[in-house]
């Protein structure tokens, strides 16, 4: 009975709805391979498609995001095989050493050219067990039908992965951990807590292991389990519980003159800018108004910023002389629904300081700092020691 909890695995853990369209992707991608390669050919004798392109499909797009399914493994792997394979297939006679040799001279070479993509090693027999029909046309093999399928095939992975499919192909290359900072660099925040990339990077290198995921797509993998994991030993605590519902607030036309004295009086470090139906549409903080002043190392400050600030008496202005003109337009909000672990990596790997909090319709309903996360992370902390 165990024997059957191994047939019952399944290998690919995505949902039916994903399956479904990377296995119309599939059908897709070679029915369009082979049509446009039979529409370049370049007469009957050769061959139309490459078998060892249907493990490509599924490669592509089962699993686009591991680094056998990138554009330089795909590619470089399958051209670099179909050549091994041609030579052996050309120089070696015998058919079991010929065989050897391709498959292992094509490994070899992709491990070499870091291209390795599983395939390829399949490519690399097909001039051999396809006889005089293939070994017949040399080297030409490689352009048609190898570099001709492999070219479309990247075209479709490209826009099916992307367009249709709306995943992130290729994968971001990692970061590169050698490159040498500049003294005076200083460490951003996401380096300074949880796992990076190169954390991930470092301890898959330490224990000299493969992973079929990018070291990115792992960390994030783990920050989630981490996140879930809150969830379940502290409880449902939701932004709604923690956020401050009284939050003042300016418009897009509102004076830079009035939205600084309503933050000098409040003593407020950021302002959210909304529109009449409620809804975010930007944030001003400090940086906001210093960032548009001209200062050296002689100037005076305090004239330069009154000057900023003041409502120019004139029709025209050479400064800005509206909130929406300064804002930061790109702001973060999260629903008042939300876990408050949600607001973890905003405030703690990201550095925001205050995060807008919107109800189901988008409408501004409250703000939660980050004295707010940290109180109710300790009051959390506290009830869990006590009982």
């Amino acid at each position: 009975m165990r024997i059957l909890r191994f047939l019952t695995v399944d290998p690919v853990n995505l949902s039916l709805k994903a399956k479904a369209y990377s296995t119309i992707a599939c059908f897709c991608s070679i029915f369009f391979v082979a049509l446009s390669t039979h529409i370049v050919g370049l007469g009957p004798q050769y061959p139309m498609i490459i078998a060892s392109l249907g493990a490509s499909a599924v490669i592509l797009f089962f699993i686009p995001n591991s680094p056998l399914a990138q554009p330089w493994p795909f590619v470089g792997g399958q051209i670099s095989s179909a050549l091994i394979g041609v030579s052996c297939a050309l120089n070696i006679d015998e058919i079991a050493s010929a065989s050897a040799v391709a498959v292992g001279g094509s490994v070899l070479v992709m491990v070499l050219l870091r291209c390795l993509h599983p395939p390829g090693a399949a490519t690399s027999l097909a001039p051999i067990m396809a006889g005089d029909s293939v070994i017949s046309l040399g080297y030409q093999f490689v352009l048609h039908p190898v570099a001709i399928n492999v070219g479309f095939m990247l075209l479709l992975s490209l826009l099916i992965n992307r367009l249709l499919m709306k995943r992130n192909y290729p994968s971001p290359l990692p970061a590169d951990s050698n490159a040498q900072l500049p003294s005076s660099t200083i460490t951003r925040p996401e380096y300074k807590i949880g796992i990076s990339e190169q954390d991930m990077t470092l301890a898959l290198k330490e224990m000299d292991v493969f992973v079929d995921m990018t070291p990115a797509d792992l960390a994030k993998i783990l920050t989630r389990t981490e996140m879930n994991t809150f969830k379940r030993i502290r409880g449902d605590i939701c932004t709604a519980d923690i956020m401050r519902r009284e939050v003042s607030t300016v418009e897009f036309g509102t004076e830079v003159e009035e939205a600084w004295t309503m933050m000098y009086q409040q003593n407020l470090k950021a302002l959210p800018v909304t529109d009449r139906a409620s809804h975010v549409i930007g944030i001003i903080t400090w940086h906001d108004f210093f960032k548009f002043l001209d200062l050296n190392p002689y100037a005076n400050f305090q004239d330069k910023f009154r000057h900023f600030i003041r409502r120019t008496a004139k029709i025209s202005a050479h400064k800005p002389e509206a909130v929406g003109q300064i804002m930061t337009s790109s702001v973060v909000v999260m629903p008042d629904t939300a876990h408050i672990v949600e607001l973890i990596p905003l405030m703690s790997l990201q550095g925001h300081r205050q995060i807008p909090i919107v109800n189901a319709d988008n409408r501004l309903v409250g703000m939660v700092y980050q004295a707010d996360l940290i109180s109710a992370l300790y009051n959390v902390t506290l009830a869990t020691h006590a009982s």
